[in-house]
C-alpha cells in the first residue's frame, strides 16, 4: 500500500522536522505500507513560516490547488490513498469530488479519533488565525456539540522548530501548561493542531496530560488511509458522486482550467 502524504510546508526546507516526520511514519505504519512524503514548492511563502500566509482563508484556497494537483498526481500514479496533512484541510470536499482513492484529512481523522476516546473536544494550536477554520471544519463534520475550542499556546512555530535541534522538555511542558488551561474548560481529549507541534510531542512520547488524552493526528491520518484504503480492497467501495458537492468533474476539463489560471506548473516530487 502507498500513501501519498502531502504537508503544507517546504519540507526540504525543514530538515530536521523532515527526518523526524520520515521516522514516525515508518514507526507508526503496518507492514506493506509506505507513506511518501511530499512538500509545498520552495517558492510558496516569503519565510519558512506558512502560518504568515495561511492564517487566511483566501491563501488557503490558492495554496490549496498544489493539495489538488497532488491527489490528481496520487491517482494517476497508483497511490492507494492521498492524505491531506495540515489542520486546516483546504479544499478537501472539493478534491474528493476529483479522484476515486481515498482522501483523508489531518483534522479530520484526529476529530473522528478523538470522538472515540473521550466526549468534549479541544485543539491547541499555534497559528492563531486557523481557529475559525477549526470551528468552521468542526460544524462541517456535526461535531459542534462535542466541541470545546481552539485555543492558543504560549509558544509559536520557531519555538516547535527550535525544540527539533535542542531540549524539547521546555517546550513540552509549556504545552503541558497551555492543556491544563483547555482541560479546565472542560476538554477530556485534546488534539495538537498544527503537524510539527503534533510530531513534537510524539516523539516526547506525550500521549496523555493529567488522564486527558493527547491525539497523535499523523497517526490518525495514516492509519484512517490505510483503513479507507483497505476498506475499498476488500469491498470495491467508492465515494458518493450523488450531489454537488460530490460530482465528479472531467478531469481534462479540470487540468484546462488549472492551466487558464496559470495553476498547473507545481512541480510534485517526494522528499
Amino acid at each position: 500500500m502507498r500513501i501519498w502524504h502531502h504537508s503544507f510546508t517546504v519540507l526540504e526546507n525543514l530538515p530536521p522536522y523532515a527526518e523526524a516526520l520520515r521516522a514516525h511514519f515508518a514507526r507508526i505504519t503496518a507492514p506493506g505500507t509506505e507513506v511518501v512524503m511530499h512538500g509545498m514548492h520552495p517558492r510558496t511563502y516569503q519565510t519558512e513560516y506558512p502560518g504568515n500566509d495561511i492564517q487566511y482563508a483566501y491563501f488557503q484556497t490558492l495554496h490549496s490547488q498544489q493539495f489538488v494537483l497532488g491527489a490528481m498526481a496520487a491517482e494517476e500514479q497508483g497511490f492507494d490513498a492521498f492524505a491531506l496533512t495540515t489542520l486546516p484541510e483546504p479544499s478537501l470536499q472539493e478534491i474528493r469530488s476529483l479522484v476515486d482513492i481515498p482522501v483523508v484529512g489531518y483534522g479530520e481523522s484526529a476529530m473522528l479519533a478523538a470522538t472515540m476516546l473521550g466526549h468534549r473536544i479541544g485543539v491547541l494550536l499555534f497559528i492563531r488565525g486557523m481557529a475559525g477554520t477549526v470551528e468552521r471544519n468542526v460544524e462541517r463534520m456535526g461535531l459542534s456539540s462535542r466541541f470545546v475550542g481552539a485555543q492558543d499556546v504560549s509558544f509559536g512555530f520557531n519555538d516547535v522548530l527550535g525544540a527539533y535541534a535542542g531540549d524539547p522538555a521546555p517546550l513540552i511542558e509549556r504545552f503541558r501548561a497551555d492543556a491544563r488551561a483547555l482541560i479546565a474548560r472542560g476538554a477530556d481529549v485534546i488534539i495538537p493542531g498544527e503537524a510539527p507541534l503534533c510530531l513534537l510531542l510524539a516523539k516526547g512520547g506525550v500521549n496523555e496530560v493529567d488522564g486527558v488524552p493527547v491525539v497523535d493526528a499523523l497517526a490518525a491520518t495514516v492509519k484512517t488511509a490505510e483503513m479507507m484504503a483497505g476498506l475499498r480492497r476488500v469491498t470495491g467501495v467508492s465515494p458518493c458522486r450523488r450531489g454537488y458537492f460530490q460530482a465528479r468533474p472531467p478531469r481534462a476539463r479540470v487540468k484546462e482550467l488549472l492551466a487558464f489560471y496559470g495553476l498547473d506548473q507545481v512541480p510534485k516530487r517526494p522528499v
